[in-house]
């Protein structure tokens, strides 16, 4: 499975002689899984056709600030083009380009993308030798990279003009492997094992009825999507759930009760570097089921109800190495019961977050929370999106376990 899938990539594409190779290259970022956009420089259509691109891409071609073709002149927005990737490939970058780019020029649509472009920004270059060993080459090439731009070195060969020497744009495959290398080598969870629990536990009264919460499993679900996305290797314990997990390099153990639960997580507790207990799993669970459906009768009925086996009290238990993270939601008295769970469960981190904060809890998209850790330190933020609470807790772990 390729870093780049479901990844969001920007080609801008200059007026070189290798140019025609853009196409191949848009082929061979779609067969990774990526969604590709190709932005122009008008005089690179001179080489090779909007058309031909936007056919790979599936996507318009974008060269202008706006469509003469269209009767109401639509605008292309920089500004939207450059917030829209995830990844920003100029390929082939020739030295015009390249040195407009170090200083700031902005005389076309590619050149305006890239000055509001926020995403990392990779430049293939493409010239003849003399260009390309020129003094004034080498500081652009220096400058771009001070910028925090990534450069993808051009390889030696027989070029345009018939001299043979370094200047060729790299291959549109080795494009591809150099992007994938330097995004793996620069995940801050690279070679890090997550188990993350999500979701609420159904307990069976009979095979129609059960007892259950209203957690959803969005936060846990939004943690383990982040934590793949920042290099990990995650495994989701998820009870039932009606969201789905779109990142297929997360392994999804799907559980119904917290006895299954409970087994999933011990077949992998000992093998993680970090556990994140988000779900919610029922305390108690009907101490008989009934195998066939309960008919209703006149009066009252009770259930006997027998404790389930409490998870996060055994990953305490049993932690070695891993940084154990718990979640509580409390209705009263937060700080003082989030930290008296710390202490019990032996947690590393607790998340913190009541119902009598509008927003928060199970159901909605946001959450607002407070961290504490194992020295007693808070730290409260305002409400955000899940998937923003996600980056808080892992940006959170990764100072703390770091530390």
């Amino acid at each position: 499975m390729s870093i780049l899938k479901d990844k969001k990539i920007l080609l801008g594409v200059t007026a070189g002689i290798a140019a025609y190779k853009a196409a191949m290259l848009v082929r061979a970022l779609v067969k990774k899984g990526a969604e590709v956009k190709v932005v122009m420089t008008p005089a690179a259509k001179d080489f090779v056709t909007p058309l031909t691109l936007s056919t790979l891409s599936k996507n318009p071609v974008h060269s202008t600030f706006y469509e003469k073709e269209d009767e109401n002149e639509l605008w292309n927005n920089h500004v939207d083009l450059g917030l829209w990737a995830d990844y920003f490939v100029i390929a082939p970058a020739t030295a015009n380009t390249l040195s407009k780019m170090a200083y700031g020029k902005s005389d076309n649509l590619l050149l305006a993308t890239y000055l509001s472009a926020k995403c990392p920004i990779y430049f293939a270059p493409a010239m003849d030798l003399d260009m390309y060993k020129h003094l004034s080459t080498a500081e652009t090439f220096n400058k771009l990279t001070s910028f925090g731009n990534v450069m993808i070195p051009a390889t030696s060969g027989e070029l345009a003009s018939g001299l043979v020497g370094q200047g060729r744009m790299a291959e549109p495959d080795d494009i591809v492997t150099f992007i994938e290398n330097d995004i793996l080598g620069k995940l801050p969870l690279k070679g890090k094992h997550i188990l993350i629990t999500a979701g609420p536990t159904y307990e069976a009264i009979d095979p129609v009825r059960f007892i259950g919460n209203h957690s959803t499993g969005r936060m846990g679900i939004e943690i383990a999507k982040t934590a793949a996305n920042l290099g990990a290797q995650v495994t989701l314990v998820l009870g039932p759930s009606v969201l789905k997990v779109a990142n297929s390099t997360i392994k999804v153990i799907n559980v119904f009760d917290a006895a299954s639960m409970f087994e999933a997580v011990q077949q992998v507790y000992a093998t993680v570097d970090v556990a994140i207990a988000s779900a919610a799993v029922a305390d108690y669970r009907p101490k008989n089921k009934s195998e066939q459906k309960l008919k209703k009768k006149e009066g009252e009925m009770s259930i006997a109800l027998e404790r389930t086996t409490d998870i996060l009290n055994w990953m305490g238990q049993q932690k070695d190495k891993q940084f154990l993270v718990g979640f509580a939601l409390e209705t009263q008295n937060e700080i003082e019961n989030a930290t008296s769970k710390l202490k019990r469960k032996n947690l590393d981190l607790i998340v913190l977050n009541s119902l009598n904060d509008k927003g928060a809890g199970f159901k909605n998209k946001t959450n607002k929370v407070t961290f504490i850790n194992h020295k007693l330190e808070t730290k409260a933020f305002d409400l955000k999106t899940k998937a923003e609470v996600a980056e808080d807790i892992l940006k959170e772990i990764q100072e703390l376990h770091d530390a």
